[in-house]
């Protein structure tokens, strides 16, 4: 009897172009929703001056998009690296490993620009859960849900430990919380909200959802590994 996988199961290949078609249109669909705001900046942008390009959020989200092609190079080139040293899922490990630096540094710039008063006003802090959520508005809410969103869709692929919901959320939490105490400390003028580290850390947590059905692939994925073949031990020297 046949027992390898039924028809039913999708390659492995059609899972990475899916995963890297979802990745693709959902900063198409920033991109479409921000494209006024990303248009004011490609002219400070394409003349590369840093006033108006990456000094604003604008620029930035404008540049990353702007680079994409070049990421998915560097995903190709690290694929084509391990293909060579025999690594198993070599795309799975590439595109997550660019999708979680590329998907996240980003937004962390954008949250960690300074403010007009930075170094002139002191640090503020919100410790108190769900006061300054009601302020955000949508806007806001969806930019916090994104700044580790890229973080929680890859991680839980590239990392075996990190496949589960709570892990993701304590990352997300994690990461938020660094960001938050740096506003602090640099006095970028900033407010350091817990209510930041919690949209944030749901955001984390949505993402990885998204991607959930993937993880079964990457915990699998050092099983897949061939095992070295055992040596026969000779009778005599057993019997010794």
């Amino acid at each position: 009897m046949d027992h390898h996988a039924s028809p039913s199961a999708p390659p492995r290949r059609t899972r990475l172009i899916v995963l890297a078609s979802l990745a693709i249109l959902g900063l198409a669909g920033v991109a479409f929703a921000v494209r006024g705001p990303l248009l004011m900046a490609a002219p400070a942008c394409l003349a590369g001056r840093w006033h108006g390009c990456l000094d604003t959020e604008n620029g930035v989200l404008l540049m990353m998009l702007a680079g994409l092609p070049a990421a998915a190079l560097v995903a190709w080139g690290l694929t084509l690296l391990r293909r060579a040293a025999g690594v198993a899922s070599a795309w799975r490990r590439s595109l997550a490993e660019v999708g979680m630096v590329y998907g996240t540094v980003p937004f962390v710039w954008i949250t960690l620009m300074p403010g007009p008063g930075a170094g002139i006003v002191p640090g503020r802090v919100n410790l108190v859960p769900l006061r300054d959520l009601v302020t955000m508005g949508p806007l806001g809410i969806g930019g916090n849900l994104l700044i580790f969103a890229a973080l929680g869709f890859f991680a839980p692929l590239r990392f075996a430990a990190l496949a589960s919901l709570p892990r993701i959320l304590a990352l997300g939490a994690a990461c938020s919380a660094v960001v938050e105490i740096l506003q602090y400390v640099l006095r970028l003028d900033r407010v350091s909200s817990v209510d930041d580290v919690l949209v944030n850390a749901a955001g984390a947590v949505l993402f990885g959802l998204a991607s959930r059905r993937w993880w079964r692939a990457a915990a699998e994925a050092p099983q897949n590994r061939p095992r070295p073949t055992p040596v026969p031990v000779p009778a005599r020297a057993r019997a010794d």
